[in-house]
């Protein structure tokens, strides 16, 4: 016997299928890999700018 009961689904369902839902595979391969690369950029800028403050601050104590 069939429920008539609707399912629910969690609420990362819906997320998910906005976001993912009318993608191909190859598509969703290439999204992840610009998140990836977009992630791995941020850390660097971060990383590089903090690094960048610490030489000014340094560099404007020797004068």
């Amino acid at each position: 016997m069939v429920s008539a009961k609707p399912r629910h689904r969690p609420p990362g369902f819906y997320n998910w299928r906005a976001k993912y839902g009318g993608m191909q595979v190859s598509e969703v391969k290439r999204l992840k890999e610009l998140e990836d690369e977009n992630r791995r950029l941020k850390k660097m800028y971060a990383e590089l700018s903090l690094q960048n403050e610490i030489i000014k601050e340094a560099l404007a104590k020797k004068w």
